[in-house]
């Protein structure tokens, strides 16, 4: 089942499209990496998603219901309370313990036995001990815990988390890391998380999309961003067209790719003894042959700049 469905999303502002004719697709048990530049349009699109804002085009499809589409207006919930929201900064009451601030939002939401859920989402996060503490003199990370306690409030089925770990130290980053692979794992909750922290999306995320200027660059899962990210060959021959061709059809189940030097890039399940016999069988002399390890990092920036595809 999918939970969330953007289907030709469009935001203007000011006369500007912020936000162009963007698909996505998350289900349900995802923890879904939405990886891109700042200004790329994630935190618009999560804001459309949860229904902060209204698309100018296109439609949001949650739980496999219609929830929003342009010219809508004030649309019907369509599941929205079935979204738990951390978005930019987590709104709080610094002159309010961590307990009175999730009492005020179950009052607001109506949360039938307000006090236990606060109770219990304080210990899922790990603030319990400091529960009667006013919030000012929290950490960042203790902030952002509570923000995550104030998202989980209404028992959601989804999370969205825009730059959870942004200004955390290596610690918190950790725990919060931890803390939203847990409420994932145990509890079922999918989640949407959106980060520059590209290291840590790499140890929970099973699903990644990847937004440039606004649009929808591809959709893929871990194991093909693992499977894009492995070790390649680096090849380089006198003639390394006769070498791409002769490579393509020795082992067409191989990604090629030629570089502007002249160099060819082998990708997927390859045998570099049997890459380069083959080669010197059909009298290439090889120039070089090595290995290199593709970078994470390297890899969504190259997607985010329209590149990383082998032809």
């Amino acid at each position: 089942m999918n939970v969330i469905e953007a289907r030709g999303l469009t935001k203007v502002y000011d006369g500007r499209a912020v936000v162009r004719d963007f698909a996505m697709t998350v289900a349900a048990g995802d923890i879904y990496g939405f990886v891109g530049k700042n200004g790329a349009g994630k935190s618009t699109v999560m804001k459309m998603i949860c229904g902060d804002a209204l698309p100018t085009a296109g439609k949001v499809v949650l739980f496999e219901s219609d929830r929003a589409s342009a010219g809508d207006g004030e649309s019907e919930d369509g599941g929205v309370r079935r979204i738990g929201v951390l978005i930019e900064e987590p709104g709080l009451l610094l002159n309010l313990s961590a307990y009175r601030n999730l009492m005020a939002k179950a009052l607001a939401w109506g949360i039938v036995d307000g006090p236990a859920r606060c109770e219990e989402v304080l210990r899922l996060v790990g603030l319990s001990s400091v529960g009667n503490k006013k919030v000012r003199g929290f950490s960042l990370g203790m902030k952002q815990r509570l923000g995550l306690a104030m998202a989980l409030l209404g028992s959601p089925d989804v999370l969205l988390l825009d730059e959870p770990f942004n200004g955390l130290d290596p610690e918190a980053t950790r725990a919060m890391r931890n803390l939203i692979v847990r409420v994932n794992e145990t509890l079922g909750i999918t989640v949407v998380v959106s980060s520059h922290v590209l290291d840590q999306l790499d140890r929970m995320a099973t699903r990644y999309g990847v937004i440039a200027d606004g649009c929808m660059v591809r959709e893929m899962t871990a194991e093909e961003v693992a499977a894009e990210c492995r070790s390649s060959l680096r090849v380089r021959t006198e003639n390394p067209v006769r070498a791409l061709a002769l490579l393509e059809e020795a082992y067409p189940a191989l990604a090629f790719k030629a570089e502007p030097d002249g160099a060819l890039v082998v990708a997927g399940d390859y045998d570099d003894g049997a890459i380069s016999r083959l080669l010197a069988r059909s009298g290439e002399v090889v120039r070089e042959l090595s290995q290199d390890h593709r970078d994470l990092e390297e890899y969504f920036v190259e997607l985010m700049e329209g590149g990383a595809q082998y032809v």
